[in-house]
């Protein structure tokens, strides 16, 4: 069973995978911290100093505009829709990038099946096969 789990574990596409993995967890940091610490700076200056981490609605009468997301929680449930539009605006930047990736790969692979590959050279028995031929046709008289 460790045999096996080991020639599982060192196959080339768990390996490939574990480092798709690991980028990818770094890669969604880097846009986190884009939208996070760039753009929804930026978006809540053009909507009028809002801050998004802080938008909620409150479910309790305990919790009186102004509070910020944590006293407003501490004090009674709330509806926090202003983290959840920062990590829709994270995805769709992440998968926007994500298809530019992919358009980008998808182009290059078909860029390598239209170019025309150069034809094999042709085998020993080829070319003795094709120097009979021309020997033959040569020796005959034409008709």
């Amino acid at each position: 069973m460790l045999k096996e789990f080991k020639e599982f574990a060192l196959r080339g596409n768990v390996m490939d995978l574990a480092v798709g993995v690991i980028i990818g967890a770094a890669f969604g940091r880097i846009v986190d911290s884009v939208v996070n610490d760039l753009i929804m700076p930026l978006v809540g200056k053009a909507v009028g100093n809002v801050d998004f981490s802080n938008l909620y609605v409150p479910l309790s009468d305990k919790i009186t505009p102004g509070l910020s997301l944590e006293q407003a929680k501490s004090l009674g449930p709330v509806f926090a829709y202003g983290q959840f539009l920062t990590i829709v605006i994270d995805f769709i930047i992440l998968a926007f990038i994500i298809f530019l990736l992919i358009r980008s790969m998808n182009r290059l692979m078909r860029r390598k099946v239209e170019e025309p590959g150069v034809p094999p050279a042709p085998t020993k028995e080829e070319v003795l096969l094709t120097e009979i031929r021309d020997l033959l046709s040569q020796s005959r008289p034409v008709r």
